[in-house]
């Protein structure tokens, strides 16, 4: 028989055989946001959405307008959170935000399917991060595998896209932009990296910052325990959390002057447990002289976003909320 050596919050627990089940065992309310949400093609809330199969998988979010569209829209690339470990970009909880992000603009959004650790540590997500950028690449110089693929060729603008990613995604963000801003504009032409959107990245540090001490975690979906262990499930064996995919803005990283990044738009929340290091994250990146704009949502905490309920039920998160799709409207609109 099989026995569990570790139990994450509720989310992952990993057994003695290496054996990993994401079975949620936490309270049934909240498992409404991890339902998978199927594609279809009748426009609902705005969009169509399409699974475009490859690798690595994509899903694709069209606004549907029902008319055909005088201009070709701006692109997301997604890559949904989980401490790297848990999550998947089909879930509800994604769905609503990006769905509404993608009518509301309007913008293409396409979502990743990331490989998840410990099966798939890091940088096995930023490999496939940097495989769906290359795959957005082949389809803006007209290599179309399927009616997904045509539908998004005929759809996006490619000379904007903009790399989107919340908590953990966020450092893809980081990791895809440095990894692809390394290369000339002529390797990515016709396509080209707009901007990055960090939401609530997980930069941190080996040592507790103040906010990681003095906040309290008020939501299921980020607590201490689930930052500290899936940290130490994602990163190559043997790293800390000082390693350069978690703090960007360390000694261990390359030197922010020397690394070629977009302008970047960095979602912070106030009563977020990493609220300090995304601070520190934002003026590190300004005194590298990287064009960064801070958008710091208050009395809300990590993701508050994707909590539809909260959204919906609650007049700060929903108010909250629609600042923030605004700021990235405004971001966009300026790049």
């Amino acid at each position: 028989m099989k026995v569990v050596v570790d139990d994450v919050s509720g989310w992952l627990r990993i057994f003695d055989d290496g054996s990993v089940d994401r079975t949620w065992t936490g309270m049934p309310e909240a498992l409404f946001l991890m339902t998978p949400v199927a594609p279809f093609i009748a426009p609902r809330d705005g969009v169509t959405l399409h699974d475009l199969p490859g690798s690595p998988s994509l899903r694709l979010y069209l606004p549907a307008g029902g008319q055909p569209r005088p201009e070709k829209l701006p692109v997301f690339l997604h890559f949904q959170g989980g401490g790297f470990c848990i999550s998947h970009c089909s879930w509800f909880m994604y769905y609503q935000f990006y769905a509404r992000l993608a009518a509301s603009l309007p913008a293409v959004v396409v979502s990743v399917e990331l490989p998840l650790a410990p099966e798939h540590r890091l940088p096995a997500p930023i490999d496939a991060g940097y495989a769906a950028l290359l795959r957005l690449r082949d389809l803006a110089r007209g290599a179309a595998a399927g009616p997904g693929d045509t539908l998004l060729g005929s759809t996006a603008d490619f000379s904007r896209v903009f790399l989107i990613g919340d908590s953990s995604g966020g450092n893809l963000v980081h990791q895809v932009a440095a990894r692809a801003s390394a290369e000339s504009p002529e390797f990515w032409a016709p396509l080209r990296v707009a901007g990055g959107v960090p939401l609530h990245p997980g930069f941190v540090r080996s040592s507790r910052s103040r906010s990681e001490l003095e906040q309290q975690s008020d939501s299921v979906f980020f607590t201490l325990d689930m930052l500290d262990k899936f940290l130490e499930l994602a990163l190559p064996e043997g790293a800390t959390k000082d390693h350069p995919y978690t703090c960007p803005m360390g000694e261990a990283a390359p030197p922010l002057e020397k690394v070629a990044l977009p302008p970047f738009l960095v979602g912070v929340a106030e009563k977020d447990l990493i609220r300090d290091t995304n601070l520190e994250y934002c003026e590190a990146m300004k005194k590298a002289g990287k064009e960064v704009e801070v958008v710091v949502s208050r009395e809300v905490s990590h993701s508050f976003y994707l909590n539809k309920f909260a959204v919906d039920n609650d007049p700060i998160t929903g108010q909250r909320t629609d600042e923030l799709l605004l700021a990235i409207k405004h971001f966009v609109e300026r790049h």
